[in-house]
């Protein structure tokens, strides 16, 4: 299923990537910089931090089109390659909000993989929960693209 959920959204996508490609391009630094906003946004390398094991933390700088910044940190929960990754996530780094969670299934599937996203969205109005289904949905054609290059 693609869409909202009652808890967050989730989003099911295919790729003839192979699940250890989908794996590195959602868990490399690299990578990250490059999907993470989607195609429109920079992600430059002297702003991202990225250790991508278990208890790992994470910040990356956002720079839109407009020229606006949005600062992002969060923590790797589960690092399981090529299976799963969990991370958190927040725009808010110097509050003490709650960073929701993250989780990417990677499954083999017909000669490729499948990929199940699912992020929490508490408290979000329906309004920002279709947003950032439409991000993540832009995330992950840029994920795919750099999975689909590597093969």
């Amino acid at each position: 299923m693609t869409g909202v959920t009652a808890t967050g959204i989730e989003i099911d996508r295919t790729t003839a990537a192979q699940p250890d490609a989908v794996f590195a391009a959602f868990s490399e630094a690299p990578s990250f910089a490059r999907w993470f906003g989607g195609p429109d946004v920079e992600v430059p390398a002297e702003r991202l931090r990225f250790d991508a094991t278990v208890g790992g933390d994470w910040a990356a700088t956002m720079i839109l089109p407009d020229g606006n910044t949005i600062d992002w940190i969060g923590r790797f929960v589960e690092v399981d390659p090529p299976h799963r990754l969990t991370f958190t996530l927040t725009d808010q780094p110097e509050s003490d909000a709650n960073p929701v969670p993250v989780s990417i299934a990677i499954m083999p599937a017909d000669g490729g993989a499948s990929i199940h996203l699912t992020q929490e969205t508490p408290d979000f109005p329906h309004e920002q929960k279709l947003a950032t289904l439409d991000g993540w949905q832009s995330f992950i054609d840029e994920v795919l693209r750099i999975a689909e290059d590597a093969a």
